[in-house]
């Protein structure tokens, strides 16, 4: 699991901008979010809450890309049903293990692996600046969008 102050791996991520972000030398800083399934009211809010502020973050010269285990078919829908105007990334498993998003869940006495809500400051260099864990929705865009304009 990356730590404040490592480097993020060296892993590409393709997002449904057309995009391919190598996220161990991004060019320009970058906030990866990460959020357990497209279409579901806690990760809508959020999606929305960071498209609110996208314009704000890009002045302040950070991309922000949204992180999921949902095929691309799926992203699709969710920013076409939601208007939304930061790009989504497919991760088949490499990236959250590398962060340390793919974690052990329990509903209901049931155990099961899922997506940790969790967003990550990435600096041009590729130095992970700052990491929110089991991140709460309200209120969350703008905390990051803070973090990103404070440099």
């Amino acid at each position: 699991m990356i730590e404040e102050g490592q480097k993020a791996p060296a892993l590409n991520l393709a997002t449904t901008a057309g995009e391919t972000i190598d996220l161990g030398s991004p060019s320009g800083r970058l906030v990866l979010y990460f959020y357990p399934k497209d279409d579901t009211s806690g990760c809508t809010r959020e999606a929305q809450d960071f498209t609110a502020l996208a314009a704000e973050f890009a002045a302040a010269g950070t991309k922000v890309v949204g992180v999921s285990r949902d095929s691309a078919k799926s992203h699709d829908k969710f920013i076409a049903k939601y208007d939304l105007k930061v790009p989504l990334a497919v991760d088949e498993g490499e990236v959250s293990e590398a962060f340390g998003t793919w974690v052990e869940k329990s509903m209901y006495g049931r155990k099961y692996m899922g997506m940790e809500r969790a967003t990550f400051l990435i600096g041009a260099d590729g130095t992970l600046l700052r990491a929110w864990r089991k991140v709460k929705v309200p209120g969350h865009a703008a905390e990051v969008l803070k973090a990103a304009q404070a440099g």
